[in-house]
C-alpha cells in the first residue's frame, strides 16, 4: 500500500485500461482533473510509455501499479454499470477512493469494466451512474456531484450528443456521440479540445495511435 490512506480527502482514481494513452482518452483526463482538482485525482495502471506523457501535460498523481496495490479494495468504491444498486451519497462513508475504469466506450456496451476491474477488486463496493454509459469524465463528474450530497436521479443527463460543422467546400459533418453525457447549464459537458479534435480527424489518428 501507498501513504495515500487516511488523507481526509475522497481521491477519485481511474484504472487506465487500454493498450495506450490516445489523445482522445488524455483530453478525457485531464478533464477530469479539472473537475475534482490535480490533488485528488489519481490515473494507476497507466504503460511506462505513458507516464511521462501525463505528468507532462500537468497530471500530477501517475502510476504504473494498479488500484488493487495502492489501495484497500474494500475501502474503494467501483462504478461498474453492471452494479446492482445506483451511487448515493451515504455511499462515500469508509471510503478512500472512488474508481472507474478508463476504457474508451463501446456502443453497444460490452462489460469491459467488470471484466477487466470489478471482479479483481474482491471486497470493494460496487455502484452504477444509471442505465446510460458515460465517458470516464462525465462518470468522474456525476460521482464528485454525488459525493457532494446531490443524489443521483437529479443530476441532468443527455442520451447522445450530435456535434457538426462546415467542413472545407462546405459540406456538413456530423460525429454522433452515442454516450450518456451530463448537462451542465443546459449543455452537454465535453472536454475541452474534443470537438476540435473530431474536426481534424480524430478517427483516423487514434487508429494511428494505436497501431
Amino acid at each position: 500500500m501507498v501513504a495515500r490512506l487516511g488523507r481526509g480527502r475522497l481521491d477519485f482514481v481511474i484504472e487506465h485500461l487500454e493498450p495506450r494513452v490516445s489523445t482522445w482518452v488524455l483530453l478525457e483526463y485531464l478533464h477530469a482533473a479539472s473537475i475534482v482538482g490535480p490533488d485528488s485525482l489519481v490515473i494507476t495502471n497507466v504503460p511506462p510509455g505513458d507516464r511521462e506523457r501525463l505528468r507532462d501535460a500537468g497530471l500530477r498523481l501517475v502510476y504504473g501499479e494498479s488500484v488493487a496495490r495502492l489501495y484497500d479494495p474494500e475501502r474503494l468504491l467501483v462504478l461498474d454499470p453492471r452494479a446492482e444498486h445506483p451511487l448515493r451519497p451515504a455511499d462515500m462513508l469508509g471510503v478512500d477512493a472512488i474508481v472507474v475504469g478508463g476504457i474508451m466506450g463501446d456502443h453497444p456496451p460490452k462489460g469491459r469494466t467488470w471484466e477487466l476491474l470489478t471482479r479483481r477488486l474482491r471486497g470493494a463496493r460496487v455502484r452504477h451512474l444509471g442505465p446510460g454509459q458515460l465517458s470516464v469524465d462525465g462518470a468522474i463528474y456525476v460521482a464528485h456531484t454525488v459525493a457532494a450530497g446531490l443524489e443521483l436521479g437529479l443530476i441532468p443527463l443527455v442520451e447522445g450528443v450530435s456535434l457538426s460543422w462546415r467542413a472545407p467546400l462546405g459540406v456538413e459533418q456530423v460525429v454522433d456521440l452515442p454516450f450518456t453525457y451530463p448537462l451542465v447549464g443546459g449543455k452537454p459537458l465535453l472536454p475541452p479540445g474534443l470537438e476540435e479534435y473530431l474536426r481534424r480527424g480524430a478517427m483516423y489518428e487514434e487508429l494511428a495511435q494505436n497501431l
